[in-house]
């Protein structure tokens, strides 16, 4: 098998930076208030990232620690060459192993709470060492109810 030289790998990944960081500045309004409820280490002091690139995609939301990757999708994922697209990346995250969890924006849109109790979830699934005062129910900082 043949090695691509170091300054196509290189330029690759800046251009997949440069990427994110349209996706970061052009974010959907689900996408942006997802991200005020994961930011700044709210969820378990874990860090999360948004528009992060891993291997040869760019992530909606990804927590490093728990290799927890949330992808919010919209309506144009329901189309069938889209569908075919997103199976093969998770399918391609999972055997890197990630968990990958998909929520549509209507799902978030209606019960956001919802959406963020199922990424606690994943998070206390993952294996993830947590303060056992965090291991129980969502913290009560993170419910829809006493967001802003």
């Amino acid at each position: 098998m043949r090695r691509r030289p170091k300054a196509d790998s290189d330029r690759r990944m800046v251009l997949k930076r440069k990427a994110a960081r349209a996706l970061r500045e052009s974010a959907t309004e689900h996408e942006r208030r997802l991200w005020a409820m994961l930011r700044r280490k709210q969820m378990v002091l874990l860090r999360f990232r948004r528009q992060q690139p891993i291997g040869p995609y760019v992530v909606d939301f990804f927590c490093p620690s728990a290799k927890l990757i949330v992808e919010l999708d919209g309506g144009q994922h329901g189309e069938a060459r889209v569908v075919i697209y997103d199976e093969a990346r998770t399918q391609w995250l999972e055997a890197q192993g990630y968990r990958v969890l998909r929520f549509w924006n209507w799902e978030f849109q209606q019960y956001p709470e919802a959406v963020v109790e199922s990424i606690w979830r994943a998070i206390v699934e993952s294996g993830t060492p947590l303060p056992e005062a965090l291991r129980a129910p969502l913290p009560e900082t993170l419910r829809v109810s006493t967001l802003p």
